[in-house]
C-alpha cells in the first residue's frame, strides 16, 4: 500500500475493539509503531495481572489498553481541534505518547516492579530513547521526536495540556482501563457515559476542563472508579494470587543467591536478580516466560519454591482475614509459633497486605509535588472555572479521603488438613478471630 506525502496512510486501517467498536488508524507513524516487536509485546502481558484468578474473563492485555487509549486521545483531540490549534508535529507527539505510555510494563507488571525494585516508566523511557524498533521509527519524525514522547509520558513536557489528556485524574489512560477492565471482568460499576465527556470537554490555558452541563457524566466517572477499585483491583483473592506470586519471585531470587543449582537454569531470571538486565533482556521477559519458568519450578527439589510454583499454577490460594495493623503487631508472635509447629515457615507463608486509594483529591499548595492530582475543573456559563468539589456533593463526599484495608493471609488449607482438633489449629484460629 502506497502512503502518501502528509504521513497519512493511502486507506484508514481500523481495529475492530468490544469496548469502542472502532480503533481508527490513518498516520503512516502509529500503524508502524503498532508493528514493531516491543510493542507486539504488549500481546504476552496481561493488563490485570493475577485478576485472571479472579474474574475468569481478564485475559485482556496491555495491547489492547494500549490501543484504547490512543483512540480516545485521537478523539479527545479531535474535539479539542474546534477551540485549540494542533500543530500536525504536536498532535502525532499526543497520539503516540497515548499509544506507548505502557510499552515499559513487564509480566504481572506491579508484583514484578517491587521484587526487583524497578519502575515501567523508567523501561519505558529507555524503549523509547535506546537501541529499538520504536526509537527508529519515532526518529524517522526528527531526531527529537523521542524524547518529546518520552516528556508526555514523565509528565515533563511543556505542554501541560497534552499531558493532562493522557495523565490527570480524569485523562485517556485512565478511561480506557475502567472501561475495558470492567467489560472483560464482566462487573457492572465500571461503566460511565464516555461519549459524553467527550462532547464536554474544553480547554483553559494548560488543562483540560469541562462543561457544567457534563458534572453528571464526571460524577459517574469517580464513581466508577471508586468502584473498581475496591470490588476489582483490589479484590483480596486477587491479592492472595499477588502475595504468591511475589514470594515465588523473591525465594527464587534467594536460592540463586546461595548459589542452588536449579534443575533448569533460570537465565531469563538472572540479570534481573543480579541489578544488571540490559534493555535486551527485559524486552524478552512475558508473562508466558514468566509462567514456563513456574510451571517447570512444580518439579523443583526446594519444597518452598514448589509448593509456592503449585499453588499459583493451580490456584490454591491463601486464605485472608481482615485485620488492624496494632492487633496483628501484638497476635504475630504467637501466630507464627503455632504455625511453624505445623511445619509452616512464616517467612513465606504469613502475610500482611495493605490495600489503599485515594478516588479524588484536588491539589493543596505545599502539601507534595503537584503530579496527577491537578484538580478536575467545571467550565461554569460565564466562562470561569470551579473545582468540581464544590459544585458536586458526590465527589465532595470522598474527596481527599483515603481509604486503606488492611488483610493477613495465610495457608489455611494446612489448618483443614491438621483438622480441627489439632491444637496449633485451635489456638490460630482464636487468634485469626481477634485480628480486626
Amino acid at each position: 500500500m502506497t502512503n502518501r506525502p502528509d504521513g497519512k496512510l493511502s486507506e484508514e486501517k481500523v481495529f475492530k475493539d468490544p469496548v469502542h467498536r472502532y480503533i481508527h488508524i490513518r498516520d503512516e507513524l502509529i500503524w508502524t509503531l503498532i508493528s514493531t516487536k516491543e510493542f507486539q509485546r504488549l500481546r504476552r502481558i496481561r493488563q490485570l495481572g493475577t485478576t485472571y484468578l479472579t474474574f475468569h474473563g481478564a485475559e485482556h492485555t496491555r495491547f489492547n489498553h494500549s490501543l484504547g487509549v490512543y483512540e480516545i486521545m485521537r478523539r479527545m483531540i479531535g474535539t479539542l481541534e474546534e477551540k485549540v490549534k494542533w500543530d500536525a508535529d504536536e498532535r502525532l507527539v499526543a497520539l503516540s505518547a497515548a499509544l506507548l505510555h505502557d510499552v515499559g510494563h513487564g509480566p504481572f507488571s506491579h508484583s514484578f516492579e517491587s521484587v526487583f525494585a524497578m519502575d515501567h516508566e523508567e523501561w519505558t523511557r529507555r524503549i523509547l530513547l535506546e537501541d529499538t524498533e520504536i526509537n527508529a521509527v519515532l526518529r524517522r519524525m526528527g531526531d527529537d521526536f523521542p524524547e518529546k514522547v518520552a516528556q508526555v509520558i514523565a509528565k515533563e513536557y511543556d505542554n501541560q495540556l497534552l499531558v493532562s489528556l493522557i495523565s490527570s485524574q480524569i485523562d485517556a489512560d485512565r478511561m480506557d482501563y475502567l472501561l475495558r477492565d470492567a467489560f472483560y471482568t464482566g462487573v457492572s460499576y465500571g461503566h460511565f457515559d464516555m461519549e459524553r465527556l467527550l462532547r464536554v470537554i474544553r480547554t483553559d490555558s494548560d488543562q483540560a476542563v469541562f462543561k457544567l452541563s457534563g458534572m453528571h457524566a464526571v460524577e459517574d466517572y469517580i464513581m466508577s472508579r471508586y468502584q473498581m477499585y475496591w470490588q476489582v483491583y483490589f479484590h483480596p483473592v486477587t491479592r492472595s494470587a499477588e502475595v504468591i506470586l511475589t514470594k515465588i519471585l523473591h525465594r527464587a531470587r534467594d536460592l540463586m543467591e546461595q548459589g542452588y543449582a536449579f534443575k533448569l537454569d533460570p537465565v531469563h531470571f538472572r540479570t534481573m536478580f543480579e541489578g544488571d538486565a540490559t534493555l535486551s533482556d527485559y524486552i524478552k521477559l512475558d508473562e508466558s516466560v514468566v509462567m514456563f519458568y513456574f510451571q517447570q519450578w512444580e518439579d523443583e527439589e526446594d519444597a518452598v519454591l514448589r509448593d509456592l510454583c503449585r499453588r499459583f499454577m493451580h490456584r490454591r490460594l491463601l486464605k485472608y482475614v481482615e485485620c488492624t495493623p496494632e492487633k496483628l503487631k501484638e497476635q504475630r508472635p504467637k501466630l507464627e509459633a503455632s504455625f511453624r509447629a505445623l511445619g509452616v515457615d512464616p517467612e513465606w507463608y504469613l502475610v500482611h497486605d495493605s490495600s489503599s486509594d485515594l478516588p479524588y483529591d484536588f491539589y493543596k499548595p505545599g502539601s507534595e509535588p503537584q503530579s496527577e492530582r491537578v484538580p478536575i475543573y467545571l467550565l461554569m456559563p460565564d466562562g470561569s472555572k470551579r473545582e468540581l468539589s464544590r459544585e458536586s456533593d458526590i465527589v465532595l463526599a470522598i474527596s481527599g479521603k483515603k481509604r486503606t484495608d488492611h488483610k493477613f493471609y495465610y495457608p489455611g488449607d494446612i489448618l483443614d488438613e491438621q483438622g480441627a482438633d489439632n491444637k496449633d489449629v485451635i489456638r490460630i484460629r482464636k487468634i485469626l478471630g481477634s485480628l480486626y
